[in-house]
């Protein structure tokens, strides 16, 4: 800066309110210091200014899988909702391996991040405990470490029963729940589905719930079409917990000749941009990803505040947040014959 502030005639404290995006500089000292940045190549060191402030500017997004479309999704809302409060967001990708789910659990990002909004998979609450971290934190999706800990999702319970009261709705009543596993979401989704079947008074003969161990295309096609190879009365509705496991399912429903949605109505969870332009487009519930991003970073920003404040120690109490969810009819479960 005193480089930039010598070519520009001003003192380095005025290069400094500029780069800062300090209001009170005049237009004509701004253009001045601006000009001298660009012919010199200034560029601001943040690791530098956070040694000075404290503050790195960026915080870290923690995400089991980002080749997985619903975790990219979140990432590019994050990013959009950070880049309008002028924080740079550093991206992890964790494979849903437990040990670096528990590295960053006990601060494994904070050396780089003001604070992490992070996005667990296999993490067990019970190798957590009830510490709360002494940085910011914000779980983001249906799987808790613990309420102790901040957490803003969707109300995955809810959001399963709704999609498969859609599929009842529409005259099935053999629907299969695909995706069951030990996983907090597969938990839930599953409540939810039984808690739909339940309410329709669906005999418990025609409750089909398939295990998978992964939520992907290729597990989902894996286990319809073992389902369809099956001697068992063929389904009239599949529940995917969430689109990948649909997208694999429609495959394999089109390769044994199976009409969707004439013979068997598909819906799932997460809405991809995929969805809309699979064979039928499918039926999804829509997680409203722009309000779980600005909820999750008004927490930690509350959390940074409350942090810095030296005369109010004690942690900020959990807070489990649900956001908003809406059911996207496609043609995967429209238009279905009268139930007889």
């Amino acid at each position: 800066m005193r480089d930039v502030a010598e070519h520009a005639g001003v003192s380095v404290r005025t290069v400094s309110n500029v780069v800062s995006g300090y209001p009170h500089v005049s237009a004509t000292t701004r253009e001045r210091v601006q000009r001298s940045l660009d012919e010199l190549g200034y560029r601001m060191d943040f690791l530098a200014k956070g040694l000075r402030s404290g503050r790195t500017g960026f915080v870290a997004l923690a995400v089991p899988f980002l080749a997985e479309p619903y975790f990219a999704e979140l990432a590019q809302a994050v990013i959009g909702a950070a880049a309008r409060r002028g924080i740079t967001v550093l991206v992890e990708s964790t494979a849903g391996d437990s040990e670096v789910e528990r590295k960053i659990l006990s601060g494994g990002l904070t050396n780089v991040a003001d604070g992490v909004l992070f996005s667990a998979l296999t993490l067990p609450a019970a190798d957590v405990g009830s510490a709360v971290p002494d940085f910011p934190l914000v779980m983001l999706g249906e799987h808790s470490v613990g309420d102790h800990l901040p957490r803003v999702g969707i109300d995955n319970v809810a959001a399963a029963r709704t999609a498969v009261a859609h599929l009842l709705d529409q005259g099935c009543r053999r629907v299969v729940a695909l995706g069951r596993n030990a996983s907090e979401n597969g938990r839930q989704r599953t409540e939810g589905y039984r808690q739909a079947m339940a309410e329709a008074k669906v005999r418990r003969v025609n409750w089909f719930e398939v295990p998978v161990d992964d939520w992907t295309r290729a597990e989902g096609y894996a286990a319809v079409a073992e389902l369809l190879e099956g001697d068992g009365p063929l389904p009239d509705g599949v529940f995917a917990f969430n689109d990948a496991l649909a997208v694999g399912a429609l495959r394999a429903l089109d390769a044994s000749g199976v009409r969707v949605p004439e013979d068997v109505a598909v819906a799932a969870i997460d809405d991809i941009q995929e969805a809309a332009y699979t064979h039928p487009p499918l039926t999804s519930v829509a997680p409203d990803l722009d309000a779980i991003a600005e909820r999750a970073l008004d927490l930690l920003e509350e959390q940074g505040r409350h942090k810095a404040d030296d005369d109010d120690p004690a942690p900020v109490p959990g807070r489990q947040e649900a956001t908003p969810f809406r059911l996207v009819v496609r043609a995967s479960s429209q238009h279905r014959p009268a139930a007889g």
